[in-house]
């Protein structure tokens, strides 16, 4: 949520680690990370937009850390999801900057549904 209540969306690059923990990348001072330091509740939304179609909507709670090897390690496993083997580490490093935050989100509510179209 903004200050002003009004709610915030925006796209991220995610990783699912093996406890079904979300994890995320974003600025410390962007309007999402603000946001997520004055109130950690969180929903995401993830589409699966080739036909039959699905999502998923996560809700939970946010855990931000600065821990800086954390946030190299997990910044460079991010890329490698969205940019490839060859272009992660470039990436890893351009989004584990000063400035960066990890945002673990611990699910407390899931919802989904497979096979939009059928």
């Amino acid at each position: 949520m903004r200050k002003d209540g009004s709610p915030l969306v925006t796209p991220v690059w995610f990783l699912v680690e093996n406890d079904g923990t979300i994890v995320f990348t974003t600025g410390k001072h962007t309007v999402k990370g603000r946001a997520l330091e004055r109130d950690p509740r969180i929903s995401l939304c993830v589409e699966d937009d080739e036909p039959p179609f699905a999502f998923v909507r996560v809700d939970g709670v946010a855990e931000l850390s600065e821990d800086p090897a954390d946030l190299r390690l997990l910044a460079t496993q991010i890329a490698e999801r969205y940019m490839g083997t060859a272009r992660a580490q470039a990436f890893g490093e351009r989004n584990s900057a000063p400035g960066e935050i990890v945002v673990r989100v611990r699910p407390t509510h899931v919802v989904g549904q497979a096979d939009l179209a059928g």
